[in-house]
């Protein structure tokens, strides 16, 4: 081992407690302190095994520790790490083309930047450089694109939705506020009638208003996420999508998919390939590079892209070993039948979650696509009235158990569960029989 990760790995009880205060968090508190990871699994400085059911900000399509990608990001390392922007190199060159493989059939540039709110921001530039007049976005309440000053602005975290104003508002005065909300289709909180289809065209109705009466000027582009993923795990019906894209069309609007979460969790390479939806810009990031930091925007071959004269710098934009990464991922989820097992489990999982409903009523939703799993625990499913308490504590019942649940965001009566893609059923299994188990003793409590 080398001698500063010796160092590192030695260190004492003490020398952690003392390390540990020295961290600024930017959200959440301490947690648990992990040593190393493999697959799906987690090991603490204790030597306790958990089954991480959050991929780590679900950015692990391939999970802990995954030999062939460790083995690629090495020997690029050998060769060249980082480049500046206008330097070219052929990782770059192959990963822009993989890519625009992939996506749906006229997107085919690609831009490379540091991470999600970074590539939601310059979809945004895009938008304005293609609508030139225009000065506002719309965005759907319940999403969540990243926390930078502008992206922040267009989330729930500045909003009231969690019933009171998040620490984001602390930068209220600064925000670049060029966002107008409109309504989601959350189809389980739909109150309106008994047919999900008008929640659909209420929503529609509602963009279109806003389009028409509702914002000053002309909008540049509709931002959403094809599964809201913060903000609940609420997944967009395909006929909300389709209507949205036909509203944009006549608007003279752009439609921006993030697809930050749903890039190959869906089953499928893109949200936008699933839903048969062309969007004008794609925004890539989180598990894009096997874990190594970077993110990308597609671009639709009728818009033009970015000039010469600075229009979107970044000092680590053209990170080699993440585009390696990125690229030994692809071959991997491609040889494996990585998309495959995604459908597969995620199936299995659902059905597995909808047999623990039936015998547990607090748990009021289950929404499933592909691995992007939410499950709403509610205190009568007749009401829907969201049990906080109840969530949260089987939450921690599981993570004593050796599970690691995440939570949606404000929604925190809402569970995820968004593994690596390549869990196996067994390993699927486990976590839902720790996760029964927890609702068991969460209600005997």
């Amino acid at each position: 081992m080398d001698s500063i990760m010796k160092k590192i790995y030695s260190m004492e009880p003490e020398q952690i407690s003392a390390c540990e205060e020295k961290v600024m968090l930017g959200n959440g508190q301490h947690g648990i302190c992990f040593r190393e990871g493999n697959g799906v699994r987690l090991t603490d400085i204790d030597g306790n095994s958990y089954i991480d059911c959050t991929a780590q900000g679900w950015a692990l399509l391939l999970g802990h520790a995954n030999e062939e990608i460790r083995q690629a990001a090495y020997e690029q390392m050998g060769m060249l790490t980082h480049l500046n922007q206008n330097s070219d190199s052929l990782p770059r060159f192959a990963l822009a083309d993989k890519l625009t493989r992939l996506a749906p059939e006229h997107m085919n540039r690609v831009l490379f930047t540091v991470g999600g709110s970074a590539a939601i921001e310059a979809a945004m530039k895009l938008a304005v450089k293609n609508v030139p007049a225009g000065r506002k976005f719309i965005t759907l309440m319940d999403g969540y694109h990243g926390t930078s000053l502008t992206t922040g602005a267009g989330s729930w975290i500045s909003t009231r939705a969690p019933g009171i104003f998040t620490g984001f508002n602390s930068f209220a005065g600064i925000t670049n506020d060029v966002f107008v909300r409109v309504p989601n289709p959350y189809l389980y909180r739909w109150s309106g009638s008994d047919r999900p289809e008008d929640c659909v065209e209420y929503c529609l109705n509602s963009l279109k208003a806003a389009l028409y009466g509702g914002v000053s000027g002309q909008v540049a582009g509709v931002i959403l996420e094809p599964v809201q993923a913060s903000g609940g795990q609420i997944p967009l019906p395909q006929e909300y999508l389709r209507g949205v894209r036909e509203i944009c069309d006549a608007y003279g609007c752009l439609l921006i998919f993030d697809e930050l979460q749903t890039y190959c969790r869906v089953g499928e390479w893109f949200a936008a390939e699933k839903y048969g939806v062309e969007p004008d810009l794609i925004c890539l990031g989180k598990s894009l590079g096997a874990g190594m930091p970077i993110a990308a925007v597609l671009i639709h071959d009728r818009l033009e892209g970015f000039g010469p004269l600075g229009e979107e710098v970044h000092t680590f934009a053209n990170n080699s070993v993440a585009q390696v990464t990125a690229l030994k991922q692809i071959e991997i989820i491609e040889r494996d039948g990585v998309l495959e097992n995604t459908r597969r489990v995620g199936a299995f999982v659902a059905g597995l979650l909808r047999e623990m409903q039936k015998k547990y009523p607090c748990i009021g939703d289950v929404r499933q696509v592909g691995l992007h799993v939410g499950i709403e625990f509610v205190k009568d499913p007749a009401t829907k009235e969201p049990d906080l308490r109840l969530a949260q504590t089987v939450k921690q019942l599981a993570l004593r158990s050796g599970a690691i649940f995440g939570e949606a965001g404000y929604r925190m009566n809402v569970l995820k569960f968004k593994p690596p893609l390549v869990i196996t059923e067994d390993e699927a299994g486990e976590a839902m029989a720790i996760l029964e188990s927890a609702v068991g003793r969460a209600l005997a409590m």
